[in-house]
């Protein structure tokens, strides 16, 4: 019996040729253009017998090093040598969830910002790893958060934010606060904001720049998501619009010298801000130090961000919009918050199911009416 003919497709890829072979031509074609891919992206030189230490390493270059800034970054690799100390020698392919739920167990006593970090981490390394064919299944898809305390990632509570609200109309750090809350622009991006980017006919902030973490170099946002566009709430237009400034001034200054807000400077205005709370939340004073603290030790300017995308889940905004609006690159962020399910949220569900209920019954009602008519 004479052996079947193939078809082939061949091409080159860094010198070297390569050939992929089908019962069609279209089927080589095609066979021909996933391994130029798998070529491209790294995936073919890799097999699952490699260590989880060599993948980790592989992830971040291939595909967070030229996709996200450096403060990410290096969040990224204190993750990963969390992960590497711990499995780092056993090869990808033997690594269960067991493993790495121990890893994240290990850990508690740590803030939720930094367990949910490092959860993110796991996820989005073995996603990869999977998605490679690397390994049958993700490890990391349903790991559980151990009991931890809120850290930099939480919603303020509602007391809290009365008396944020009430302090940033007479302090210094008032519209910087406000437009944080109103609109969920990380430090960052706040510090490199001009007026420029605010557009008051359109009442939205383009967010296309930020200053790099511990320098006073301004760049772009720490990935290509943070470039949006965000509305502005009337109440923070009318504040924004009655201290406008030229286009290419800095919209949040140092109070002192009036230049653009420093890494540092930043963080003494919310010193600052923070201490006034504190008093007016009644803390105990002697000789201008603070003896006991009414004001929570974990809130930070993040929460103000965090508060915001909270504020969307309760408005009903759907997360896919969310995610745009926060800046988020993966959609998996923004669930991160949206799973924190708030009374609010709960009670404008049931509002939005009554009010379908309603129509539908009224739609049932026109209908009767209209075949009563009939007959």
């Amino acid at each position: 019996m004479p052996k079947e003919r193939r078809s082939r497709s061949t091409f080159y890829f860094e010198g070297k040729r390569y050939e992929e072979t089908g019962k069609t031509q279209k089927e080589a074609d095609q066979r021909a253009a996933i391994l130029h891919e798998k070529l491209k992206r790294g995936e073919k030189k890799l097999t699952g017998s490699i260590t989880v230490s060599k993948w980790a390493n592989e992830w971040l270059e291939t595909y967070k090093e030229s996709q996200v800034g450096e403060g990410q970054l290096k969040n990224y690799r204190s993750k990963l040598n969390v992960i590497i100390s711990a499995i780092g020698n056993m090869m990808l392919k033997d690594v269960t969830e067991v493993h790495l739920q121990k890893i994240l167990n290990s850990r508690i006593g740590y803030s939720k910002s930094d367990l949910t970090k490092l959860r993110y981490t796991m996820r989005g390394m073995f996603k990869k790893a999977k998605k490679a064919k690397l390994i049958a299944y993700n490890p990391a898809e349903d790991l559980a958060l151990p009991a931890s305390e809120d850290g930099t990632h939480r919603s303020i509570a509602d007391y809290e934010r009365e008396y944020i609200l009430n302090l940033a109309e007479t302090h210094h750090a008032g519209l910087w606060i406000k437009t944080t809350m109103d609109t969920g622009i990380r430090p960052g991006e706040s510090r490199a904001l001009d007026w420029r980017h605010i557009d008051f006919k359109e009442r939205l902030i383009h967010v296309e720049q930020a200053m790099k973490a511990k320098s006073k170099i301004i760049g772009l946002p720490k990935s290509d998501a943070g470039n949006r566009l965000v509305p502005i709430p009337d109440e923070l237009y009318c504040k924004l619009l009655a201290v406008r400034g030229g286009p290419f001034e800095p919209v949040f200054t140092q109070p002192t010298t009036g230049r653009r807000h420093t890494e540092s400077s930043m963080r003494s205005l919310w010193t600052s801000f923070k201490r006034e709370l504190d008093i007016s939340m009644g803390a105990t004073v002697y000789r201008n130090k603070i003896m006991v603290s009414f004001v929570a030790a974990d809130l930070v300017p993040y929460c103000l961000r965090h508060t915001y995308c909270t504020d969307l889940q309760d408005a009903g905004v759907p997360i896919n919009i969310a995610r745009y609006l926060m800046g988020h690159a993966d959609i998996a962020l923004t669930a991160e918050i949206y799973t924190d399910t708030t009374v609010r949220a709960i009670q404008s569900a049931a509002e939005q199911i009554n009010t379908f209920n309603k129509k539908i019954l009224s739609a049932i009602e026109k209908i009767k009416l209209k075949d009563s008519k009939c007959n």
